[in-house]
């Protein structure tokens, strides 16, 4: 039972990976203006995989949080927007 527990763990972790990875392709695409809705659809199918092997991991008992180091994705930090006023140069109109 403990080397199922283990490898549901495992799996979890790289589901966790993968999802991430995925969030970030997504992210990617719908700033291009892209359609996003294969990566979308893969998604959701992880997280239907991630919860089946949640339910089953607290089946056998275990709770302890499953910790994930250095996978993250790192966040953008927003940009500023500063928009500089511009110098309107005067032309002189002959008409």
């Amino acid at each position: 039972m403990d080397n199922r527990i283990s490898e549901i763990r495992r799996q979890i972790r790289a589901l966790r990976v993968s999802m991430l990875e995925a969030e970030a392709i997504m992210r990617q695409q719908v700033n291009r203006d892209e359609d996003c809705a294969f990566v979308a659809g893969d998604l959701l199918k992880m997280r239907g995989v991630m919860s089946r092997l949640v339910a089953e991991r607290r089946a056998l008992g275990d709770s302890e949080p499953i910790l994930v180091n250095g996978s993250t994705v790192p966040r953008r930090l927003a940009k500023s927007v500063f928009v500089r006023p511009t110098r309107r140069h005067l032309v002189e109109l002959r008409v």
